[in-house]
């Protein structure tokens, strides 16, 4: 993401990727306003030509929505705004719809200002812009899974499944096919992948270094690194990531960052640590100047029912007057799902209470 602009009032953004869509998706809400290059039908310019209807005219223009509610999908590349018309050249006051996609220029409006939560989640898609993208293959040996690492989930791309061979018959016939199936699968990454993208290949057993060496042989000289797993699938991936076995080349990923923060709480509540889960647990541990780090799921800091955002909103303010950290973490991955199933938020505290 690109803030273009801004000021206390107006943010304008240019979306370069999913995870800037992921991040739209949560500070557009209702209270915000929404401006982009739209199109409308123009009623004045239908009627009768030549005895037959003619359709109103498409212009295009820009149109400040009213924010009333939006659909997005994770890893979708598109975002819809659903809202009122404020401001356009004419229809104002009536219903439209705005799909932002990558590459979209938009302006984002609140007043008095958009929430310190909100800033900060532009601000961090902003920072991560600068990370590349990096791609996870699995490697078995009759299947191979493509993944892309964003800095807000763990998402599938491709996948390419041996058919014949198998473990009986003619050995050589069987090593024959392994051999057509790995080339099939490097031609489909040579077809995938920007030639700068770096990739971890991963997996259980010698077919990873097997596949490995074919891509070197293919001509692949972007940065790869052959990482040991003791599982396929998309446990290998998740094991990856959990365990930093991929090293420097993911370990300023946001993603990696929550699973690591995530994967300590969980070690820490089967030790009896120093953890806080649980709402009222953590907001006693809140007033206490006990948390150290907040990590709660972005979704439940928007959480409109029972006013839950505001609550959670008063006691993040409380929080970071003690000196805390708050990361909005995102649900998209295996450890943020399980996030999600503790509640929504657990604390990492100073000390145990």
């Amino acid at each position: 993401m690109q803030i273009i602009k801004r000021s206390p009032t107006e943010w304008r953004l240019r979306i370069d990727s999913q995870d800037d869509v992921w991040v739209l998706a949560k500070v557009t809400r209702p209270g915000v306003s929404l401006a982009m290059l739209g199109e409308r039908r123009d009623q004045t310019t239908g009627g009768e030509e030549g005895g037959r209807a003619k359709q109103a005219e498409r212009k295009k223009m820009w149109i400040q929505l009213a924010v009333e509610h939006t659909e997005h999908q994770a890893f979708s590349d598109s975002l819809r705004v659903h809202g009122i018309i404020e401001e356009a050249a004419f229809d104002v006051g009536m219903h439209h719809t705005h799909v932002v996609e990558i590459r979209d220029e938009v302006v984002l409006k609140a007043h008095p200002m958009l929430s310190q939560l909100d800033a900060d989640l532009l601000r961090q898609s902003a920072n991560a812009s600068s990370q590349a993208h990096v791609a996870l293959l699995v490697v078995e040996n009759d299947e191979m899974i493509l993944y892309f690492v964003t800095g807000r989930g763990l998402r599938e791309s491709a996948t390419w499944t041996m058919r014949g061979g198998g473990k009986r018959g003619d050995l050589r016939q069987s090593e024959g096919i392994a051999t057509s199936f790995r080339a099939t699968t490097v031609d489909g990454l040579t077809d995938q992948l920007p030639n700068e993208m770096p990739l971890v290949v991963c997996g259980p057993g010698h077919a990873r270094e097997k596949m490995h060496a074919d891509l070197r042989k293919a001509g692949h000289k972007r940065t790869m690194l052959c990482v040991a797993t003791n599982m396929g699938g998309r446990g290998a991936a998740n094991q990856v990531l959990s365990e930093g076995l991929a090293g420097e080349l993911l370990a300023e990923h946001q993603m990696v960052k929550e699973i690591n923060m995530l994967d300590e709480a969980w070690r820490r509540i089967s030790t009896d640590g120093p953890v806080a889960y649980g709402k009222r647990d953590i907001f006693e541990s809140i007033q206490e100047g006990a948390v150290e780090t907040l990590l709660i799921s972005a979704d439940l800091l928007r959480e409109t029912e029972n006013n839950a955002s505001g609550v959670w909103e008063d006691a993040v303010k409380t929080l970071k007057g003690f000196g805390g950290e708050v990361v909005q973490c995102s649900t998209d991955h295996d450890a943020g799902d399980q996030l999600r199933g503790l509640g929504g938020a657990v604390a990492l505290l100073r000390y145990s209470r």
